[in-house]
């Protein structure tokens, strides 16, 4: 519920009281005697639904849209026609007035200076728990990035025509983007070359990082809840402190990837990184955009109507086209994960059939393991290693010659494109290891 006050000339408090009759509204008046022009000061509570349609009425009879108005939320309100007003408005979708969405999402963005230093430090502790593998300090850089601001104020700038809120959402991601790829690159390389980690250093072996060196079309599953959660948690008044947690989730980790992949010198997997974060913030952009358009917020004058609408279009055909751009990599990196799990499918059970038949009897099967010449997809096994046990005492028979001619082995071209196939086909090596068991 909301207390909403008005300061009014006295000229127009006769159309705004007969206004609030007639929505059987309860308020109280008082007359405002330290202002030069004639003033009075109305007060009365809404339901949450209420106050932007009645804010609209008021401005219908005259009441200019930059008259002092405040909006507070209020705990207990004990009234009857308070009582059936809530009914009446019970069956409205439940979301806060254009202005309170406005002044929140303004509210979610920080300073310049404050959002550029917790950008920095959130980067700078993400890339750090990236190079520890540790997952506990990677979500804690998620709790204190501050990207929730940018990315809603840009969708509510949009839906509502504010163009300044629009711009300073959308320059503030960019920079958010631009700095954080900086400071994440920079310290890499300091952690490197100044031995904060071992030089034998393993990138592709980090758990943390692999996740965000294979982003398929499952990875944007993050991003559509974040913009969706975002977005209905601004326009349900309620905190978002979680959900900008969530933003963060969909952003900060890869950008960390993308400078360790430039301090390594790894192109591939600063652009495979970089893919995954570009689909993100714009994945989160269109559906939060899309999320406030559902929820019917618009500008308050109907000729601002039409070019909001005109600029949304716009801007959401703009989304969409890069968001299917950027796919067609995400939607390779699907297709290499597949051929890949099935090919690693297919070599484990034809090596187990080999294993199985009577001149391998003393051999039991332990592990089969494909290592890729590139962990970057697209890719293509590059070794085979099997291994197998045997009893104590025993002389082994030798089975990689066997299994080295088995056709599951071999792999086919892949992602072929009309210049060629981007991979070649390839017969990997196999090695067998052997382990003693008693």
């Amino acid at each position: 519920m909301r207390l909403v006050e008005l300061l009014i000339p006295k000229q127009k408090r006769e159309a705004v009281e007969e206004t609030l009759k007639d929505e059987d509204i309860a308020f109280t008046l008082v007359e405002e005697g330290s202002r030069d022009e004639p003033s009075v000061v109305i007060t009365f509570p809404l339901p949450a639904p209420a106050v932007e349609s009645v804010l609209d009425e008021l401005r219908d009879v005259g009441i200019d849209e930059d008259s002092y108005t405040v909006i507070l939320e209020a705990e207990t309100v004990v009234s009857e026609k308070y009582d059936a007003l809530e009914e009446r408005y019970a069956q409205n979708t439940a979301r806060i007035s254009r202005e309170e969405l406005q002044a929140q999402a303004k509210d979610l963005t920080p300073r310049f200076s404050t959002y550029l230093v917790m950008t920095v430090m959130s980067v700078v502790v993400a890339t750090a728990g990236l190079l520890l593998d540790s997952p506990a300090v990677v979500v804690g850089s998620m709790v204190i990035a501050p990207l929730i601001g940018p990315a809603l104020g840009a969708s509510v700038g949009t839906v509502i025509n504010d163009r300044a809120l629009f711009r300073r959402g959308i320059k503030l991601q960019a920079i958010g983007l631009g700095i954080g790829v900086v400071t994440a690159a920079a310290f890499a390389f300091v952690a490197r070359t100044t031995g904060l980690v071992s030089p034998m250093i393993e990138i592709f072996e980090i758990s943390e990082i692999q996740g965000r060196l294979s982003p398929d079309i499952l990875s944007l599953v993050i991003a559509v809840g974040a913009g969706v959660a975002g977005a209905w948690t601004l326009t349900a008044g309620t905190s978002a402190a979680l959900v900008g947690v969530m933003i963060a989730a969909a952003l900060v980790p890869p950008l960390g990837v993308v400078g360790i992949g430039i301090a390594w010198g790894l192109p591939n997997v600063a652009l495979a990184a970089g893919v995954l974060v570009l689909v993100n913030i714009l994945v989160i952009n269109i559906t939060s955009l899309a999320v406030l358009w559902y929820k019917g917020y618009r500008p308050e004058n109907w000729f601002q109507q039409d070019e909001a609408r005109v600029s949304t279009k716009k801007r959401a055909v703009v989304l969409v086209v890069t968001i299917v751009a950027l796919s067609v990599i995400l939607g390779g990196v699907t297709y290499d994960t597949y051929r890949t799990g099935m090919y690693e499918e297919d070599v484990t059970s034809d090596v187990a059939a080999v294993l199985d038949s009577p001149e391998y009897a003393d051999l039991t099967l332990i592990d089969v393991t494909i290592e890729y010449t590139d962990p970057v997809p697209p890719r293509q096994p590059e070794r085979v290693v099997v291994t197998v046990g045997y009893p104590v005492g025993t002389d082994p028979p030798q089975v990689a010659e066997a299994l080295q001619s088995r056709e599951s082995i071999h792999t086919e071209s892949a992602i072929r494109l009309p210049t060629g196939s981007l991979v070649e086909p390839q017969r990997p090596e196999v090695v067998v290891y052997y382990r003693e068991e008693g």
